[in-house]
């Protein structure tokens, strides 16, 4: 049985550059994106094609995730974070498909991503308001004696979700695909063991099946929360105060 990490392996295919699978699907990823979104939205019919539609459900949803943490005033980071939640979405459901390489599965690709984020919230934090984005470590209302302690709390927790806006989309995916190989590991050495093992294949087979509508699930659930943090965070560039 081969083991079930092999699947995250990444192999050069163009060495002399360093162009990887991962780098091959991350490249995909954004391909299918673009392409797609151009296919849907070519002929911007007032009456929605199935395509347009779900071009449009997507950025209708992203812009409501992102007005509801943020306020108008936030719209102005909606290509940013749709840009953000359609990669990850299409990096996540082009990995479940059999012999394909899942990238969020990497925690370089995912920290990468969450760097990205909070580098963001930073940089436009303390460009909209100097040092006064620095009153995000600093809540209202706390008395002075504590406020040293707080605000160590406060600073960790910031430079904490960078980790854990990463871990959580890696972990997801990895565990996630994990658990389909060795389900389907199971079915194919039963059956290879014949005789009345081979009868117990379909219980690992169902398993398997279950599963894989749950990573569907995970998917797109991992790509939504990913958004909504990302928004979340921004928030606190737009309005550092507590």
């Amino acid at each position: 049985m081969a083991s079930p990490i092999e699947q995250f392996q990444i192999k050069p295919i163009i060495p002399a550059i360093n162009f990887t699978n991962s780098s091959l699907f991350m490249v995909g990823a954004v391909a299918v994106i673009v392409g797609g979104l151009m296919l849907a939205t070519r002929k911007r019919a007032l009456v929605p094609g199935r395509a347009q539609s779900v071009a449009e459900v997507l950025h209708d949803f992203v812009a409501g995730t992102l007005r509801d943490a943020t306020g108008e005033e936030g719209m102005r980071f909606f290509p940013f974070v749709f840009s953000l939640f359609m990669f990850v979405l299409t990096a996540n459901l082009l990995g479940m498909i059999p012999g394909f390489f899942t990238v969020t599965s990497h925690v370089i690709v995912t920290f990468s991503l969450a760097i990205l984020v909070i580098g963001t919230v930073v940089v436009y934090g303390f460009m909209k308001h100097g040092t006064h984005f620095l009153g995000l470590f600093v809540p209202s209302g706390v008395p002075g004696w504590l406020l040293p302690f707080i605000v160590v709390i406060e600073l960790i927790s910031f430079l904490s979700r960078p980790i854990s806006l990463s871990l959580r989309l890696f972990a997801n995916m990895l565990a996630g695909h994990i658990a389909l190989k060795v389900f389907a590991g199971f079915v194919v050495a039963l059956l290879g063991a014949g005789g009345a093992l081979a009868i117990l294949s379909p219980l690992p087979l169902l398993m398997a099946v279950a599963l894989m509508a749950l990573e569907f699930l995970v998917a797109a659930l991992q790509a939504y929360v990913f958004t909504v943090l990302t928004c979340i965070y921004l928030n606190d560039a737009l309005h550092p105060g507590h």
